[in-house]
């Protein structure tokens, strides 16, 4: 992870402020700006192949640990008010996108693992 010229143990709360993760280019999933002063880099692609409901769970996290505003009723959703009020953590974006890192990369491990699967089919 990239922090500029501060380093990470020096950010203030204010620094860990996300308005929305995107990758650094839309060809490389390695890469993701989570907001000027941070940047992940060197993601493991294999981290991407861990999907829930038909999308990988990073990206699921980067489209909600974001600040939103709802089109018709006009609420505003901010992930980084949840993570101070509720968790009481500003890094809370981010740590949360780190783990997913790990969980989707140690959960493919362990599928990757699994023997095969042989199912014996008998037609009535």
């Amino acid at each position: 992870m990239e922090c500029g010229s501060t380093a990470f143990d020096d950010l203030k709360d204010a620094d860990f402020y996300v308005t929305q993760m995107k990758f650094a280019h839309k060809s490389d999933k390695s890469t993701v700006v989570y907001n000027p002063k941070i940047t992940i880099k060197n993601i493991p692609l294999e981290a991407y192949a861990y999907v829930v409901n038909g999308k990988p769970a990073l990206e699921w996290v980067m489209e909600r640990q974001a600040v939103t505003t709802h089109k018709d009723s006009g609420i505003q959703n901010d992930a980084n008010a949840w993570a101070i009020e509720t968790m009481g953590n500003a890094r809370y974006p981010l740590e949360l996108f780190l783990r997913v890192i790990t969980v989707s990369l140690e959960t493919m491990k362990i599928v990757n693992d699994l023997p095969k699967l042989e199912i014996n089919l008998h037609v009535v």
